[in-house]
Formats: C-alpha cells, sequence, structure tokens
C-alpha cells in the first residue's frame, strides 16, 4: 500500500510536469510572445475597428462561437466580464481546444476581433 501511494505521488508528479511542461511547449511552437498592444477606449469604439474585427469572427471565430458566441461547439462567452487584454491573449494564443491565431491573423486583425466583441455590436 505504501508504493501503490508512492507510485501515484510519482504519476501525479510526472503528469503536473507534462502539462506544465506541453503549455510551454505549445507557446514555444507558436513562438514568443509579443509585446501586449494597449487598448484604449477611442480604439475600443472605432467602427472601422468593429467591423474589421466582425468580418474576422464571420469568417473563422462564428465556426465553433456560433453567430454571437453563443450556441456554438465552444462555451458561452461572456465579454462583458473580459478586459480587453484577455480577449486579445486568448485571440493570439488560445487555451483549452481553443487554437491560437497568432500566425493565423494579423495583429491589427487580433486586435479588432477584441474591439468587436468589446462592442455593443456584439451580442452573446
Amino acid at each position: 500500500m505504501r508504493c501503490s501511494l508512492r507510485v501515484a505521488c510519482v504519476g501525479f508528479a510526472v503528469s503536473a510536469s507534462l502539462c506544465v511542461g506541453g503549455s510551454v511547449w505549445a507557446q514555444a511552437a507558436s513562438g514568443p510572445q509579443e509585446p501586449a498592444p494597449k487598448f484604449d477606449n477611442a480604439y475600443l469604439a472605432n467602427k472601422k475597428n468593429i467591423e474589421v474585427g466582425k468580418d474576422v469572427w464571420d469568417q473563422q471565430c462564428r465556426h465553433c462561437h456560433g453567430k454571437s458566441a453563443y450556441p456554438g461547439k465552444a462555451p458561452k462567452l461572456n465579454p462583458g466580464q473580459y478586459t480587453p487584454d484577455f480577449v486579445y491573449d486568448r485571440v493570439t494564443y488560445g487555451f483549452g481546444k481553443m487554437p491560437g491565431w497568432k500566425d493565423v491573423f494579423s495583429i491589427d486583425q487580433r486586435k479588432a476581433v477584441t474591439a468587436y466583441v468589446k462592442s455593443d455590436d456584439f451580442a452573446p
């Protein structure tokens, strides 16, 4: 019994190491993290930015998140609870089953998606 507990602990430690190592590897695989952009109210309220973000959302994000983040294959979004930095980070680097889009969309497109998700035009 004592041996089983030790094996379980070692197994947990190895699993935890793989999980931590896996996320570090995933970030390394997509390249180094870029500096986070600054979001001010003027950028977030700019209709051009929101429209570009809507176009990206409709072309790509909608496939999993649905028309306005629900219903879709992905969990429901609550954009009112998110900061722009949080949205941008998730769009750029992904989370859980969601892939990061850093290597697919430009920084301007990812910033625009953030503006769209945080806008009144985005109604979950």
